[in-house]
């Protein structure tokens, strides 16, 4: 009986809408459709798949989501049961394997994904490898922005980001052939200078569809968000020509105060109350009470442990900073409690506290490693684009990352290994973007014997002559953009003459050389 529905469902919206290009162009044709917009008002739906029974094949969709966290369940699920197929997906991931998108691409539904991350999604990445997959990587504060311009009547705009990468060279793989080789390349940016520096012009970003998740939509169609699941979700609202939002609670009109509305109705056509949420974490981190700090065990922890407890000196009070998955996030474990450091995490929340003890965990309150975490007092919580505007615009005093490779000059690696691991630059090439913010990178000295600092990086970039300090477990370094690497401190136990046969260029020593310095 339900395969009968689903087949009678599709025709029904084949029969309704014979083709994309059939919907868009009765959207652009139908005069009295454009007179009447203002008079338009917000449907509600009790069912997920009446809301997305018109989604066409070929269709481009905005989907938000941050990770797992605030991401429509409901109208997904819905998609999946309507089978419409050839969808370009732009989101900033594909969830997990068998969650949220992730469900899209094992029916094979997705066409095309326009992400920053590719992170753990073993199917997503094995899609794109095999050729199976179009995915067009875009730095994460590049994709925020390009849908608020698409959203706000802006065709395009000039960034810093990515200048001096694959994304502003173009030849980027966005489909591989099965041999290996690159079916269809991304397409060189226009560049141009203002005021001394590089920027690269990107274009805006619309859908045909919006599927968002919001925490409460009152019966005029305003929506509020909860914590950071607001992330893309509310950036999305802006740029479809229909927005489904898909919320917890329908309340009242008037229960919110106007100062209090996050997205106006004037964005929202449909909204669909979710008859079932999982809210799955998919990186679920506690703390033990009184457990503040990691213990370190193995000689690999002792190593890790050497690098973050130097990260860690790094913080200054009243510091507004940035940190990397893995150790420079464990840096935080270890900042003195003398001062006050603003930890900010680039899927939209200011004020970072410790990982949650077990019981105070919650699904909407995630940082930018999807990890489960707290806020402390003076927080606050907002949107993608909202977040890649303090950090392209400087107002981030320091970012911390990880890297696969720096070169003497201070160009950084660390997103991709062409044709055999691809994560994505997520928020990188974004965060190391701003002229204005200190770049530090935290990373072993080496990788299994292969130096990780060179003269130049063999590796895509992340970012052109954009670090200024490189902390490893053998020595400190200084970079200067036009002179190189000026070895600063060096681990207990380690000499220069070490160091330099760990390293694959030239550095000079500081006339002050020091022994490394430990939280």
């Amino acid at each position: 009986m339900a395969a009968l529905c689903n087949i009678l469902l599709r025709a029904k919206r084949r029969w309704c809408i014979l083709s994309l290009a059939g919907w868009r162009r009765q959207q652009q044709s139908c005069g009295c459709l454009l007179s009447t917009s203002a008079l338009r008002r917000t449907e509600f739906y009790d069912d997920p798949v009446a809301a997305v029974q018109d989604i066409p094949d070929g269709a481009t969709l905005l989907v938000g989501g941050f990770g797992l966290c605030g991401i429509p369940e409901n109208l997904i699920g819905a998609l999946l049961k309507t089978g419409v197929t050839d969808i370009t997906a732009v989101s900033n991931n594909a969830g997990v394997d068998n969650f949220g998108l992730g469900l899209l691409l094992h029916t094979k539904q997705i066409k095309r994904m326009v992400s920053s991350y590719v992170g753990e999604n073993a199917e997503f990445e094995r899609q794109y490898l095999a050729g199976e997959l179009e995915v067009e990587l875009t730095p994460q504060g590049t994709l925020a922005e390009r849908i608020r311009a698409g959203g706000a009547g802006i065709p395009a705009f000039f960034t810093p980001t990515a200048y001096g990468t694959l994304i502003e060279e173009g030849g980027a793989p966005i489909k591989y052939n099965r041999d290996g080789s690159i079916a269809i390349a991304s397409e060189p940016r226009e560049v141009r200078e203002f005021n001394g520096r590089h920027y690269i012009m990107e274009r805006g970003i619309t859908g045909d569809f919006a599927l968002i998740k919001a925490w409460r939509a009152d019966r005029a169609g305003n929506v509020v968000f909860r914590k950071t699941a607001r992330n893309f979700n509310q950036t999305m609202c802006k740029a479809a020509k229909v927005t489904l939002v898909e919320v917890e609670e329908i309340v009242e009109t008037g229960s919110f105060a106007p100062e209090d509305v996050h997205i106006p109705s004037i964005y929202v056509q449909r909204v669909v109350k979710g008859r079932h949420y999982e809210k799955r974490i998919e990186r679920l981190t506690l703390r033990k009470p009184g457990d503040d700090q990691p213990k370190a065990t193995t000689e690999a922890d002792i190593v890790r442990e050497r690098i973050i407890r130097r990260a860690a000196l790094e913080f200054q009070d009243g510091m507004y900073a940035n940190l990397g998955i893995g150790m420079p996030m464990l840096a935080s474990n270890f900042i003195r409690p003398d001062i006050t450091v603003h930890l900010q995490s680039e899927n939209g929340v200011l004020g970072l506290g410790p990982y949650p003890l077990e019981g105070e965990e919650d699904a909407d309150l995630i940082n930018a490693g999807k990890e489960t975490v707290t806020v402390l007092p003076g927080a606050s919580f907002f949107s993608s684009d909202e977040s890649f505007a303090m950090i392209r615009g400087g107002h981030v005093n320091m970012t911390m990352l990880g890297g696969m490779q720096v070169s003497q000059f201070g160009d950084l690696a660390n997103w991709m290994i062409p044709g055999k691991m691809v994560k994505g630059m997520g928020g990188a090439m974004d965060l190391v973007a701003s002229a204005d913010t200190k770049v530090v990178v935290a990373m072993e000295h080496t990788a299994k014997g292969v130096h990780k600092i060179l003269e130049k990086c063999t590796l895509p970039l992340t970012g052109k002559r954009c670090v200024n300090r490189i902390i490893t477990d053998k020595a400190v370094f200084d970079v200067c953009k036009d002179k190189g690497l000026t070895l600063i401190e060096v681990s207990e136990g380690v000499t220069v003459d070490e160091v330099q046969k760990s390293t694959g260029c030239d550095f000079t020593v500081s006339p002050s050389l020091q022994p490394m310095s430990q939280v």
